[in-house]
């Protein structure tokens, strides 16, 4: 494979705001009991207009309903419990039919080294709601490939939805070597308790950890995918979804990929190199350029305009500590138009979290980005609350 960067380039209006003030953010715990918090997103679960907080935690998906104010208790709810013998691994929760709450899925049976066997290895379910939502769902087996990882609600261009979902590993692959990686798209039927029909996509891609959907309403759907090999797109087309051949990032292994905006309709794509790696690298049009390489097992990364400057920052998470001692969520912000320079924040130093995952949503409704994080060995889930305002 050729050793060069391939920066894909989407066109998409952005627009530019005066407002260039940063922000500082305060973290509180709302959660100290979690088990590893695998997973973490936000959706209404409830239809309260509020987003809620979900969690894919070892044996339990668990939702935290948002109390209307920062100063209220986040309550948690049990979805689901003891899917399978072994963990829970990931989830997605994306309101898909419009009214107004979360559809959920999860993937579970982590059991990486197995990779033979898809009764030890691997599980997926579509949870249906009871009419309480604050009561157990109604699980839904789905088809399964071994080490399930990573799942996504994703908008087609026609406005319908599919489930994808990512496999670390292909069958019977020993050490990242062998058959590739099956995607598997899953069609939403009318009866949700009854059979999904699925297509499977060949990647030829091995150890593939987490994917980045990419939807331009009406334009482009596609998805950048975290591997072994690089980062590769994939396009959802007439004949479905394809490898498209287009390397954002070709010959260098990388954990986590997200795409984020420099402003003036330029994009940017921020990665974890390697798979649970020590590195935060940006590539911007011309540009590969390392920000920190300071982590131990990076695990987690979002971007998003924090800040009210029309350009987007990077949150990143990582789960064990460095040479520092240091372990945690940091954010990075831009300082010119071609993504080569970033100044690196902390959100709290206060609080100890050893960072799972992450994500982003406005949880108090100022119209401020906050961050949500699990913590691993540090058993807890926080909130860092955007203080802009």
């Amino acid at each position: 494979m050729k050793k060069q960067i391939l920066y894909f380039v989407i066109i998409l209006l952005f627009p530019l705001k005066s407002n260039s003030q940063t922000a500082t953010f305060k973290g509180e715990v709302i959660d100290d009991e979690i088990s590893i918090g695998y997973g973490v997103t936000t959706g209404d679960v409830d239809g309260d207009g509020k987003p809620d907080i979900l969690l894919a935690d070892k044996k339990e998906i668990v939702w935290y309903k948002n109390p209307g104010e920062k100063s209220g208790k986040w309550v948690r709810f049990v979805i689901a419990k003891d899917l399978t013998e072994q963990d829970n691994v990931c989830i997605a929760a994306r309101d898909i039919d419009g009214d107004g709450k979360v559809e959920i899925a999860v993937g579970a049976q982590w059991n990486p080294s197995e990779t033979k066997s898809t009764k030890q290895s691997g599980a997926v379910f579509y949870l249906s709601p009871t009419e309480d939502r604050t009561k157990l769902w109604e699980p839904v087996r789905l088809h399964h490939e071994v080490t399930i990882h990573r799942m996504q609600w994703v908008k087609r261009e026609d406005n319908t939805f599919q489930l994808i979902v990512l496999p670390l590993h292909g069958e019977g692959n020993v050490n990242g070597t062998g058959a590739g990686v099956n995607i598997i798209a899953f069609d939403v039927p009318e009866n949700r308790k009854g059979l999904w029909g699925y297509n499977l996509i060949e990647t030829n891609m091995h150890m593939t950890h987490n994917f980045q959907p990419m939807e331009v309403p009406g334009r482009f759907v596609g998805l950048a995918v975290a591997s072994k090999e690089g980062v590769q797109v994939f396009l959802n087309g007439v004949d479905g979804w394809a490898p498209s051949g287009n390397w954002m990032v070709p010959g260098q292994g990388v954990g986590e990929i997200r795409m984020g905006s420099l402003g003036k309709n330029q994009l940017f794509s921020a990665s974890v190199e390697p798979m649970h790696g020590n590195s935060l690298v940006v590539y911007s049009k011309d540009n590969r350029t390392v920000l920190t390489d300071k982590m131990k097992e990076g695990h987690a990364l979002a971007c998003a305009d924090f800040f009210g400057q029309g350009r987007d920052q990077i949150v990143v998470g990582w789960r064990n500590p460095n040479v520092a001692d240091q372990m945690g969520v940091r954010m990075f912000v831009g300082m010119d138009a071609e993504g080569k320079k970033w100044q690196e924040y902390s959100l709290d130093d206060k609080i100890k979290i050893a960072c799972e995952d992450l994500t982003t949503a406005d949880l108090d409704g100022d119209g401020d980005l906050d961050v949500v994080a699990s913590g691993r060995s540090t058993h807890n889930v926080v909130i860092y609350w955007n203080q802009r305002k």
